[in-house]
C-alpha cells in the first residue's frame, strides 16, 4: 500500500531520472541541449559522448558540418567513434558498415545481398551556437533554435569564452543550487571569498521569484545590492559574473547543467566579456574538471579546504562542488527540511512536476519561449 511518504519519494525520484523511457528523460529531450564545445571537434574526426544516459557518436564531417548518431554499429555492436570519417559519413572499423549523419546505413561491404536502406541507428539534429554544439534528442521535428539564445551573448562588442567540466552528482542538484540565492552568503565565502562572494557580501537576502515565458526570474535583495538571475527551463542559468579584477566590468555567464546520466553532469559555461579584447585578457586556462580531480575532492571532504593557490576567480566552482557533491551523488530529498530560504527550490520543483504530469498524461507542456526583451541584471556590488 502506498503511503504519502512513499508517494512523495517516488515523485521526487522523477525529478532526477534522465533515461529516454522516464518522464523527465522525455521532457529533457524536448529541448535543445548542448553536448560539446565546437572547437573540440575537428573536421574529419569522431568522438564518443554520453548524454542523457545514451552512448553516442559525435563527428564532424570533412565538409565541416557536425553530426550526432548512435554510439554503436548495428552489425556487431562495436563503437563507431573508432571508425573512419569519410566525407560526411562514418565507417565502422570492424566490418566497414557506413552511416550518414542521420544514422542511416549506406554501405554493408561484406553483405552483397543485404539492403542498407533497412538499417538505421539513432541520428539527431545539431545546431552550433556561440562556441557550443547543441543537439535535439526528442521525437519528431526539432523546434526552432530560440529558447537557448541570450541577447547578451550576441552583442558585437563581447568576447566569448566557453568551458566544460563533469561533476559526479545528479544534474537536478545543480539547477536547485542555481535557484538558491542564499547560498552565496555562505558557500562562496568558504575557504576565502570568491570574487562573487566578496562582491555580493554575507547579508541574508530577501528573495522573490517569478515564473517567466522562459523559466524563473530570481531576485535577491540585500541591504546594499540587488542580484537578479535569469533561469531558463529546464537547465540553464544566466547570471552576472564578477571579474577577476575589481576595475573590470562584470560579465554575463550562461551555464547549462546537462545530464550525462543519473549520477553525473556535464556542465557547459558560456561567458560573455564586455568590450571585446578585454575578454582575451581575462580568460585563463583554468583548473581541471572538478569532478575528475580526486586530489581536490580529498582536500574538500577530508581536510575541509580548497587546494593551495586557488585564485578567488576559481573558487566559485570548487565552493559549489563542495556543497553539491557533499549532498551525495544523488541526494535523498525525503530527508531534507526545506525552509523559507528554499522558495526558489520549491517553485522549481512545482514547475518541473507540473511539466512531468503533462508528459505522463500525454498533454502539451508549457510552450516555453525566449524572453523577447532583455531585462536589467544589475551589478550586485556590496558597499565597501
Amino acid at each position: 500500500m502506498e503511503t504519502p511518504q512513499s508517494g512523495r519519494a517516488a515523485q521526487l525520484r522523477l525529478l532526477t531520472q534522465t533515461a529516454r523511457d522516464t518522464p523527465m528523460g522525455r521532457l529533457l529531450r524536448t529541448f535543445w541541449q548542448p553536448v560539446a564545445l565546437a572547437d573540440d571537434l575537428k573536421g574529419g574526426t569522431a568522438r564518443f559522448i554520453r548524454v542523457l544516459s545514451e552512448d553516442l557518436t559525435l563527428y564532424r564531417g570533412e565538409s565541416g558540418a557536425p553530426f550526432l548518431i548512435g554510439g554503436r554499429c548495428a552489425h556487431r555492436c562495436t563503437v563507431l567513434h573508432t571508425g573512419w570519417v569519410q566525407g560526411d559519413k562514418v565507417r565502422c572499423m570492424y566490418h566497414g558498415w557506413q552511416y550518414d549523419g542521420t544514422g542511416q546505413c549506406t554501405e554493408m561491404p561484406a553483405e552483397p545481398h543485404a539492403d542498407p536502406a533497412l538499417i538505421r541507428i539513432a541520428g539527431f539534429p545539431l545546431h552550433e551556437y556561440s562556441g557550443l554544439i547543441f543537439a535535439y534528442m526528442g521525437d519528431g521535428p526539432a523546434p526552432e533554435f530560440d529558447l537557448p539564445r541570450k541577447h547578451t551573448l550576441e552583442q558585437p562588442d563581447c568576447d566569448l569564452s566557453v568551458h566544460q567540466d563533469i561533476w559526479d552528482c545528479n544534474w537536478f542538484q545543480h539547477i536547485e543550487n542555481s535557484l538558491d540565492a542564499t547560498h552565496v552568503s555562505y558557500v562562496h565565502q568558504w575557504g576565502g571569498a570568491s570574487e562573487l562572494g566578496a562582491a555580493v557580501g554575507t547579508a541574508i537576502p530577501v528573495l522573490t521569484y517569478e515564473e517567466t515565458t522562459a523559466g524563473i526570474r530570481q531576485t535577491a535583495t540585500r541591504p546594499d545590492n540587488v542580484r537578479i538571475s535569469d533561469w531558463t527551463f529546464p537547465n540553464n542559468n544566466h547570471i552576472r559574473l564578477a571579474p577577476p579584477r575589481k576595475e573590470d566590468p562584470w560579465a554575463h555567464t550562461s551555464a547549462w547543467q546537462v545530464p550525462v546520466d543519473d549520477e553525473s553532469t556535464l556542465r557547459f559555461t558560456l561567458t560573455a566579456y564586455p568590450n571585446g579584447e578585454l575578454g582575451k585578457e581575462l580568460v585563463r586556462a583554468g583548473l581541471p574538471p572538478i569532478g575528475s580531480s580526486m586530489a581536490a575532492a580529498d582536500l574538500i571532504f577530508k581536510e575541509h579546504r580548497l587546494p593551495d593557490g586557488v585564485l578567488a576567480t576559481d573558487r566559485l566552482l570548487m565552493q559549489d562542488y563542495a556543497a553539491l557533491r557533499g549532498q551525495g551523488t544523488l541526494v535523498d530529498r525525503t530527508a531534507e527540511r526545506l525552509g523559507a530560504s528554499d522558495a526558489g527550490v520549491a517553485l522549481l520543483r512545482r514547475i518541473a512536476l507540473r511539466e512531468l504530469d503533462a508528459i505522463q498524461r500525454g498533454v502539451p507542456t508549457k510552450a516555453w519561449r525566449r524572453i523577447e526583451q532583455p531585462f536589467e541584471m544589475p551589478t550586485p556590488v556590496a558597499a565597501s
